[in-house]
């Protein structure tokens, strides 16, 4: 079994999240499952008929983090699981160096969250501005996004305010399977963005994955409020409490720079 615990190490340390099953009992006490996020897996409960139950009840499981035993019923026995969810650190990626991303970056941090900001601008991506971020990355977003883990435990937020830096990026975060995508713009402007991007081929469910005009609607103004306004919605979509249905534009701040 030495080969899933080595897939199950290399799962974590590129950032994948991964679910190992062990049974407990039954068959064959010991035999291992190993789930990942990309849908592969590695090893087999006995009988199938267990490793199938298994396979079909814990896809929830691949993004908690939790560890928990379970008991199935198969051919008449009881056979208990020990089921553990190995999630990568959580990422906010951050298109667009400007006033509010500051703030951004240390409520990110407080939660967590490995924090790189994307900027084509020498004069705003500077570490004066951004000393508590963790990557600061000068270029342009959609050729720096693919070579950046985007998986579900990342969030990505634009607030770069250009179609020129935005829309190209966008693309790359639609096209990845980044657990939140959000971006800053009026609800006008949001809709003009969509437009463009079924022009370029995306669906109305790929778009619906967008938060746009980002943050719940708490009436902040200033960059700080907006911030904390996008970090809420974030957590609330974590937490399976999306609130779209009720929040309306957000406008960022004029100073956003």
């Amino acid at each position: 079994m030495s080969g899933i615990h080595d897939q199950l190490l290399a799962a974590i340390e590129q950032e994948q999240g991964a679910l190992l099953a062990t049974q407990m009992s039954g068959d064959k006490p010991g035999a291992k499952l190993l789930l990942l996020d990309d849908g592969t897996s590695r090893g087999q409960l006995v009988p199938e008929a267990l490793d199938q139950q298994v396979r079909a009840d814990v896809q929830s499981m691949l993004n908690t983090g939790e560890a928990t035993s379970r008991s199935y019923e198969v051919d008449g026995a009881t056979v208990d699981v020990y089921l553990e969810s190995h999630l990568p650190p959580r990422r906010m990626v951050i298109v667009g160096a400007v006033h509010t991303a500051i703030h951004l970056v240390a409520f990110a941090r407080e939660f967590g969250c490995h924090t790189t900001v994307v900027d084509a601008r020498e004069m705003f991506a500077t570490r004066e501005r951004f000393p508590h971020a963790d990557e600061l990355l000068i270029g342009w977003p959609d050729e720096i996004m693919p070579d950046l883990n985007l998986g579900p435990q990342t969030d990505i937020v634009m607030l770069a305010h250009d179609p020129k830096f935005e829309d190209p990026a966008m693309e790359v975060a639609l096209k990845s399977r980044a657990g939140y995508i959000g971006a800053m713009g009026s609800k006008n402007t949001s809709a003009a963005r969509d437009e463009r991007l079924k022009a370029r081929g995306f669906s109305d469910e790929q778009i619906a994955r967008i938060h746009g005009p980002v943050g719940l609607n708490l009436g902040g103004k200033t960059p700080p409020e907006i911030a904390i306004s996008i970090m809420a919605e974030i957590v609330a979509v974590r937490r399976g409490k999306d609130q779209r249905a009720s929040s309306s534009p957000l406008q960022p701040a004029k100073s956003d720079q």
